[in-house]
């Protein structure tokens, strides 16, 4: 499953997937005026991952099916501790 993933202009570390070649116009109006300009970080073939750095990969795979877009928000200071294994 191939997505493209975007960083919005308005949210630091705020970040938005969908299905590649997919039309942003088509998202939630709420979604897109809370987003800002959005910005291509790069294409993403997640057939070929088996994890993220700061999402679970199944998440993201379940919402761009059920959704068509998955929102990944800023981390949290209980992310960060366990990514640096402090917690």
């Amino acid at each position: 499953m191939m997505c493209s993933i975007y960083k919005s202009s308005k949210r630091l570390d705020t970040y938005l997937y969908v299905p590649f070649n997919s039309k942003l116009e088509s998202l939630p109006e709420t979604l897109l005026a809370m987003w800002g300009d959005p910005e291509l970080v790069m294409h993403l073939d997640l057939a070929k991952k088996d994890k993220l750095a700061l999402v679970k990969i199944e998440d993201v795979k379940s919402k761009l099916e059920e959704d068509g877009y998955y929102l990944q928000m800023p981390p949290t200071e209980d992310d960060i501790a366990r990514l640096i294994g402090t917690n």
